[in-house]
């Protein structure tokens, strides 16, 4: 099977590489996780993002909610089903490598359900509450 690369931090060209970019990531941690384990996941995510150059910009901490949908999830020889977990994002500026390490590092993580990594700006986006 071929190694899959995530389109929002594909390289262009080989100069494109010392190119630094702003990156978010999105994560959904295990609510099997301890709250009082969650910033260790999170300091892990962060660990790598600074090993590899990168610099922060924003950060959500991670917060229970309730998934859209039921999310299967093989853990050893059975699947565990799971319909809240853990959400919080980051937002970071790193290089091309940067986002490509800290991405083959999620992908290691046992304790993150599901993740995104992708291309944003710098400024705030989110919607403002009324």
């Amino acid at each position: 099977m071929a190694e899959e690369m995530s389109p929002a931090i594909a390289t262009d060209t080989a100069d494109d590489a010392a190119v630094t970019r702003i990156y978010e990531i999105g994560y959904h941690i295990t609510p099997t996780t301890k709250e009082e384990d969650l910033e260790k996941v999170v300091g892990s995510i962060r660990s790598v993002i600074e090993q590899a150059g990168g610099s922060f910009i924003a950060e959500g901490a991670p917060a229970q909610t309730r998934l859209a949908y039921p999310m299967m999830v093989k853990e050893g020889e059975k699947k565990v089903e799971y319909d809240r977990a853990y959400f919080g994002w980051l937002k970071f500026e790193s290089t091309i490598e940067g986002a490509h390490a800290l991405e083959e590092a999620l992908k290691q993580n046992a304790s993150l359900l599901r993740f995104i990594v992708f291309t944003t700006v710098r400024e705030d986006t989110r919607a403002k509450m009324k």
